[in-house]
């Protein structure tokens, strides 16, 4: 028996997995089961088993995007759920790690993020500046490149993405005239969004050059650029010439890309930026099992330099800098439901994604988008919104402002 037949048959015990090796050989893996899919796949050459074994986080992602693993049962969102499945992060019992081995991971976790300024840039247009047409294709018409809310599992992106920034907005506590800023503000649609509903101003930043140009666009079509403007900065050179200090802080989807060895810079950047009576709302993709690195995936294919962090390196972060953590919320399964539209979309605009790219890029942005979902379903991701500030009596002491805030702006 091969070493990926051995390394199969522990993996997957619930549903089936059968493989149909190079040389026209089968073998099948686990047993039919209730709510776990069924996939067949073909290998097309004799190295794929052994590039698997040799570089499992690796080995089938590469092969697959370069078209050497066919998947004729199912997809390869049934394929990545599948092995998910199988590996639940309900299921595995509690972590036993060594002082030796945690200390490994940490210094690992730090010189595989160090964002710099320099490099930060290159690593936010890897994945942002890749042309306005692909996010066209499977994202909303506002371009919200982040976990949606759904208030019922069933709406489809667009609503739930609306809701998202009704939720958001309601955690910020905003008053007609304040001034806040977005920090990673994408294509624009949030401050946008704040402006129109809350009327307050504005500032957003981004080191996307395309985002940016598009942010301004928008701006101006609406004919709100003098309440809401965008400057391509990095967080950390925002200063009174933008408009510091703001009344409101807002970072959606960014707080990833900064790199832990830069999580306590962040938080006292932001807590100077702010006034004293001010609120601030990071949402940001986080990990339930505690500190990971970053998987090898990611790190090469689709998020240089990012690292989802722990709750407890976070709000270690924030209390470093004396930021009052005065709510958290954890959207536990959102992010899977906005990812298998995104999904379900991009596989839609197939030949459009192959002629702006070719067949590899296509799959390897479906394979992006299916394992990003499985984490969110199966492993150990999820979202948090946390609000800060920095003086205790900056909000009223009961949550009931959000729920009526969130209301109206719904409704």
């Amino acid at each position: 028996m091969s070493l990926l037949n051995i390394a199969l048959n522990r993996l997957i015990r619930h549903g089936v997995l059968n493989v149909i090796e190079a040389d026209g050989s089968q073998h099948s893996h686990g047993t039919p089961t209730p709510g776990y899919p069924e996939v067949t796949l073909r290998l097309t050459d004799g190295r794929v088993g052994r590039d698997i074994v040799r570089h499992p986080q690796l080995g089938l992602s590469e092969a697959y995007i370069e078209g050497r693993i066919i998947v004729e049962k199912g997809d390869v969102w049934d394929l990545v759920m599948l092995a998910k499945q199988n590996s639940a992060w309900e299921d595995k019992g509690p972590k036993r790690k060594g002082p030796i081995k945690a200390t490994a991971k940490a210094i690992t976790r730090r010189f595989n993020h160090m964002n710099y300024r320099a490099q930060a840039k290159k690593n936010v247009a890897h994945h942002y500046d890749l042309g306005d047409r692909l996010y066209d294709l499977f994202l909303d018409r506002d371009r919200q490149y982040s976990c949606a809310y759904f208030t019922d599992p069933a709406n489809d992106i667009e609503q739930a993405q609306s809701d998202k920034k009704a939720h958001i907005a309601a955690k910020l506590h905003l008053k007609p005239g304040q001034h806040v800023l977005d920090i990673g503000c994408g294509w624009g649609g949030m401050a946008l969004y704040l402006n129109e509903r809350c009327g307050v101003r504005v500032t957003g930043i981004t080191l996307s050059e395309d985002q940016f140009r598009i942010a301004r666009e928008r701006a101006a079509a609406a004919g709100v650029s003098e309440s809401v403007k965008f400057e391509l900065i990095d967080y950390r050179d925002v200063g009174p010439k933008l408009g510091a200090p703001f009344d409101r802080i807002v970072s959606v989807g960014m707080f990833e890309h900064v790199g832990a060895p830069f999580y306590g810079e962040f938080f006292r950047t932001c807590r100077e930026l702010l006034t004293r009576d001010g609120v601030m709302l990071l949402h940001t993709i986080g990990r339930i099992g505690g500190p990971h690195p970053t998987d090898a995936f990611t790190r090469k294919y689709s998020f240089p330099g990012a690292y989802v962090p722990a709750l407890s390196e976070i709000t270690t972060a924030s209390e470093g800098a004396r930021l009052l953590t005065s709510d958290i919320e954890t959207l536990r399964l959102h992010y899977a439901l906005t990812l298998r539209r995104w999904y379900d979309r991009a596989v839609e605009a197939k030949a459009q994604i192959e002629a702006l790219y070719d067949a590899n890029f296509y799959r390897m942005w479906t394979l992006y988008l299916a394992g990003a979902a499985a984490g969110f379903e199966y492993g150990g991701t999820v979202n948090y919104q946390i609000q800060y500030v920095r003086d205790r009596r900056a909000l009223p002491i009961t949550r009931d402002y959000m729920f009526e805030e969130e209301r109206r702006l719904r409704g």
